[in-house]
Formats: C-alpha cells, sequence, structure tokens
C-alpha cells in the first residue's frame, strides 16, 4: 500500500487548499482513509476520516464547517477541501489508511492507521 499526499502550500487566513491523496495497492471497497497533521511540538491528530463505502464522516470540531473530505473510488484518490483557513491550521497533513471489513466504524485515531504517505506542508500566513 502506497500513499501520496499533495496540494499543500502558504496560504494567506481566508483562503483555500485542495489536499489530494493519491493511493495504490488500495482496493477502495475495503480500506478506511483519512487525513492527520501535526504542528510543530504538537502530537500527529485526527483531521478527517471516512468509511469504506463513505457512509460515515469523522470531522475534528476544529474543522467542522470549514473542511470537506471525499473519496473518488475509481481514481483511488482521497481529498480533503479545506476553505477559510486559519493560522491554527498550519502543519504537515498526512493521508492515512487502514484495512475495513466494514464500514460500521469510522477510525480516527492515529494509532488505528498502519499505512501512511510522506506528508504536505500546509503553511496559513498573512
Amino acid at each position: 500500500v502506497q500513499l501520496q499526499a499533495s496540494g499543500g502550500g502558504l496560504v494567506q487566513p481566508g483562503g483555500s487548499l485542495r489536499l489530494t491523496c493519491a493511493t495504490s495497492g488500495v482496493t477502495p471497497d475495503h480500506y478506511a482513509t483519512g487525513w492527520f497533521r501535526q504542528a510543530p511540538g504538537k502530537e500527529r491528530e485526527g483531521v478527517s476520516c471516512i468509511t469504506n463505502d463513505d457512509g460515515m464522516i469523522f470531522y475534528a470540531d476544529s474543522v467542522k464547517g470549514r473542511f470537506t473530505i471525499t473519496r473518488d473510488n475509481a481514481k483511488k484518490t482521497m481529498y480533503l477541501q479545506m476553505n477559510s483557513l486559519k493560522p491554527e491550521d498550519t502543519a504537515v497533513y498526512y493521508c492515512a489508511a487502514v484495512f475495513s471489513a466494514s464500514g460500521s466504524y469510522v477510525y480516527s485515531k492515529v494509532s488505528e492507521y498502519d499505512n501512511w504517505g510522506q506528508g504536505t506542508q500546509v503553511t496559513v500566513s498573512s
């Protein structure tokens, strides 16, 4: 399983970015996926995660109403649309995947994922 995150960059407060996570070696129907982030000096945290059947979605309270996670299973790609960005969103963003036999549970903890991409830097600053 390989994951490649891209789309990060420098953006002003209030701006938008869309992150992309391309996957290989993954059968979308059998993998739950998610976005995580790690700011300097802080632990990695869950941002948004989605079940393998797209039936359940988790958003961290800090991003609810601003971020949207989607998946294109035909392209084996996951996206994170980030709007109304704030300086506190500055972090390295990682995408991750975990095998899931069913879509009845949203995996949202770092410890629940065993496949990780390399991360993409998002900096929100004026």
